[in-house]
């Protein structure tokens, strides 16, 4: 067998053909990175709470990917709502108004959130009673662990509650 040389403008070709697919991984490389979540934001996808430190008629707020998540124990004189309660007396509802985004207050004495910026009222379930917003405040996915609620995963009493 007879050696072929390779010419100079042929390695010139293989080693800068070699440098291109090398820049062109290192270019993938990061663009894969810069579309991968932050450690810090993906540890925000799940929030544990326990939900004993909630005293009755006092309601918590929870970060939650960034949204407010209130946490309402209510009392029995308090306005029971099946369909709406984890574990027959907590509350746990997206802290945002449902028609222009904002935060709503918890009004104690009248058993309401209020939302500062219209007017709207939610009753102590989330449901709307009064004023401009289309749908009760949202219900995040949650999991119950003994009386540790799991936010931003479903669990079997979060499927329950979307179906009824």
């Amino acid at each position: 067998m007879a050696e072929e040389k390779v010419s100079r403008r042929d390695f010139l070709l293989y080693a800068m053909g070699g440098w291109a697919a090398v820049g062109l991984g290192g270019v993938l490389y990061a663009m894969y990175k810069t579309w991968e979540p932050l450690p810090e934001v993906k540890a925000a996808g799940v929030v544990k709470f326990d939900l004993s430190k909630v005293k009755p008629g006092q309601m918590k707020v929870v970060q939650w990917r960034g949204k407010p998540v209130f946490v309402l124990r209510l009392t029995p004189e308090m306005k029971k709502c099946s369909n709406r309660v984890i574990k027959n007396e907590y509350v746990v509802v997206v802290g945002i108004c449902t028609h222009l985004g904002c935060i709503p207050n918890w009004e104690p004495d009248r058993q309401i959130f209020k939302c500062p910026c219209h007017g709207g009222e939610y009753d102590a379930c989330g449901v709307n009673t009064f004023g401009p917003p289309p749908r009760p405040l949202d219900i995040p996915p949650f999991k119950i662990e003994g009386n540790t609620i799991v936010l931003g995963e479903a669990g079997p009493e979060y499927e329950k509650m979307m179906k009824g």
